[in-house]
């Protein structure tokens, strides 16, 4: 089976983040002297890198990289952004549309039923009531609609549209809030794509339900959230303890442990 190393994956592509701490045992583990001149262990892949380090400072001034599945974590997040970002623009479109269309309501009617007449002789032909059609009745009926309604129907988009933007954003960052905004948002409309279900089914919306409660469930597990296995507590605890800095401190300083000489 094929494993992917996101760490190595992600220091080829954006290089890698290296680190000299002021504390001397912790500053040797990760430092080394070869013929090309200093090398300084990334603290992303553990690799050891040639050159000066990009900061140095208290170990505890580092910045905190995220490595292993916090990063596998971070592309499924950015998936997922990808994703919303994507809808948050449909969404804008047909607002767009449901905005033009109310501006010019009376037109547009008068254009379908004139070329609806146009279809009327093929129709007869096969028998088909056209003029009664579910098709054609589910348009008239749009017709019948208060601008004033559609202006709020086009409003509701909008709103709904900054949503899923905002989210994107939020999620391609990898912030806690937007994860609670994806799950409470996402969580909120299953209702109603379970309704749609009932009145038509279709691959796409069985896909669009199965991502998205899929989605709430591993964001709301993997990221620990509203308390679950443990809280926000242990997912700290989580990203910490997969630090390489913490882990060679820890390991320099346990009983029986030698530093690595420089």
């Amino acid at each position: 089976m094929l494993r992917i190393d996101w760490n190595r994956r992600t220091c080829s592509r954006k290089g890698h983040i290296t680190y000299a701490p002021d504390e001397a045992k912790l500053r040797d583990r990760l430092h080394a002297r070869t013929s090309l001149g200093d090398a300084w262990r990334c603290l992303r892949c553990g690799d050891f890198a040639l050159g000066e380090p990009h900061g140095a400072g208290p170990a505890g001034d580092a910045p905190l990289v995220p490595r292993g599945r916090a990063l596998r974590d971070l592309f499924i997040l950015r998936f997922l952004a990808v994703e919303r970002a994507l809808r948050g623009l449909l969404i804008l479109v047909v607002a767009w549309g449901v905005w033009k269309f109310s501006n010019s309501q009376d037109a547009v009617r008068r254009i379908f039923d004139e070329n609806l007449s146009v279809f009327k002789p093929v129709t007869e032909h096969f028998h088909w009531d056209l003029e009664h059609s579910p098709i054609v009745d589910t348009i008239r009926r749009t017709f019948e609609y208060k601008h004033s309604t559609l202006l709020v129907v086009a409003l509701a988009l909008i709103l709904y549209a900054v949503v899923e933007i905002v989210e994107a954003g939020g999620l391609w960052v990898g912030a806690r809030w937007a994860e609670y905004l994806t799950v409470v948002a996402t969580a909120a409309f299953l209702p109603l794509e379970v309704y749609e279900l009932t009145e038509h089914v279709s691959a796409l919306k069985i896909g669009t339900l199965v991502l998205n409660v899929l989605a709430v469930l591993w964001i709301m597990l993997s990221k620990r959230l509203f308390g679950l296995r443990g809280g926000l507590a242990a997912f700290e605890a989580e990203r910490h303890s997969a630090s390489l800095l913490e882990v060679e401190q820890a390991a320099g300083t346990a009983p029986g442990r030698l530093a690595a000489p420089a």
